[in-house]
């Protein structure tokens, strides 16, 4: 499945980050919130659209999904990556980061949308 992923897309701000991965058939937008003085990651929230921009509704009827708990240890860490010393002077394989990044966003949705 053919991706594009874009990290801190134009309309982000220091204490609202989105991020978008776009695929053949949806595409998935997430939002990062930050609070307090020194900025941490209060919350995850992220939907899917079909890529003409129509909200897709989850298996329970709701739209956003909060990434939590472990699930939010495991972004964190992915997110982490894209920040490191080595990612950004190519020591690691940039594809394979990006693509782990993405497969996290497929599970989740995989588990929670129905896509027809």
């Amino acid at each position: 499945m053919n991706y594009k992923l874009e990290l801190r897309t134009p309309d982000s701000q220091p204490k609202l980050i989105f991020h978008a991965i776009t695929f053949d058939a949806f595409k998935v937008n997430i939002v990062e919130r930050y609070c307090g003085v020194k900025p941490l990651l209060c919350d995850v929230l992220f939907r899917v659209r079909t890529l003409d921009n129509q909200i897709i509704n989850r298996k329970d009827g709701h739209v956003k999904i909060r990434i939590k708990d472990e699930d939010l240890e495991i972004y964190q860490r992915l997110l982490k990556v894209f920040k490191s010393y080595d990612y950004k002077n190519k020591l690691i394989s940039r594809r394979d980061a990006e693509q782990d990044f993405v497969h996290f966003f497929l599970r989740l949705v995989i588990m929670n949308y129905n896509l027809n």
